[in-house]
């Protein structure tokens, strides 16, 4: 029977194609097992197969880590990919004096690049910070807060719906755009998302962007959101025009920077405490109140 597990292993390995590794003596899940502390990327990774990468990496070491591995644990537990994600934001690049016209082509883990897996008790850890994160959205401030208990670690500028009615072919009805409020959590992501016009319910495949020039639409992940019990379809996404951020703007869901939706899509794994508030009064950075603009005219 060891001997069958040690070949299904070695199999595993050599069927995903990207696991030459240096060897630590770890605990599986039945018994004391030898796996790689580290995995050694032997070709470049593009975002338009990174998460089936991700997806096999998962595949291989859940069956023999000592707990259970997700994408979102191995990536928090190599922050540097992140960083990486962020950097194919558009408008990094045309910061840097690059022009991006296809996200998918950019490499976000280069071949020799090492992945470390976690330990029974980094993956203990970040377990630990998954369940006491919190997402908190205060509408009228156009913010995006993720705290770890009352400890705000990010904060991001947003959009939000529209204060009007509209016809959308994609429902069928006539929908109220408000962003809607209420407790929840997050409930999935769609990783490949279609992009499409709610109004018509045509597919797009290409963007304008803010400097008028036309580029492929990214890849990067949706997050959905449940509230109340209730999915409106109020997605937390990216979106390719960060001029409209701190505007209600869109048809209900929460716009964000491209670089900012990475963040929050691997600090916000499914279950992830979500509230979304209208608060009017808030305190600015000296502790003084402010009062901010009613822009759904709620009060």
């Amino acid at each position: 029977m060891k001997l069958f597990k040690a070949f299904l292993i070695v199999f595993t390995w050599l069927l995903s194609n990207s696991l030459l590794a240096q060897n630590t003596k770890v605990y599986s899940r039945d018994k004391e097992q030898i796996y790689p502390e580290y995995i050694q990327v032997d070709r470049n990774i593009l975002v338009e197969n990174y998460f089936q990468f991700m997806d096999s990496l998962v595949t291989v070491y859940d069956s023999i880590t000592s707990y259970t591995l997700t994408e979102h644990l191995l990536v928090r537990n190599n922050p540097w990919i992140i960083d990486t994600l962020q950097n194919t934001d558009y408008y990094r690049m045309k910061a840097r004096d690059s022009f991006v016209y296809n996200q998918k082509k950019m490499i976000v883990i280069p071949k020799g690049n090492r992945i470390r897996l976690p330990d029974s008790h980094s993956a203990d850890s970040l377990n630990n910070v998954f369940n006491h994160t919190q997402i908190d959205i205060n509408i009228p401030e156009f913010k995006l807060r993720i705290f770890h208990d009352a400890v705000k670690m990010y904060e991001f500028p947003i959009r939000v719906g529209r204060n009007e009615k509209k016809f959308l072919e994609m429902s069928g009805r006539e929908e109220d755009l408000r962003t809607k409020t209420g407790t929840g959590s997050i409930v999935g992501y769609n990783k490949d998302p279609r992009y499409a016009n709610p109004a018509n319910n045509h597919d797009y495949t290409v963007t304008r962007r803010d400097d008028k020039k036309i580029t492929l639409v990214p890849q990067i992940p949706f997050i959905e959101t449940e509230l109340n019990g209730i999915r409106y379809g109020q997605m937390i996404h990216p979106t390719t025009n960060p001029e409209t951020l701190g505007k209600a703007y869109s048809n209900g869901c929460i716009g964000t920077k491209e670089a900012d939706a990475w963040v929050i899509y691997y600090y916000a794994p499914v279950n992830a405490k979500v509230t979304i508030r209208y608060d009017l009064r808030v305190l600015n950075e000296n502790g003084d109140i402010v009062i901010l603009k009613d822009i759904y005219g709620y009060q």
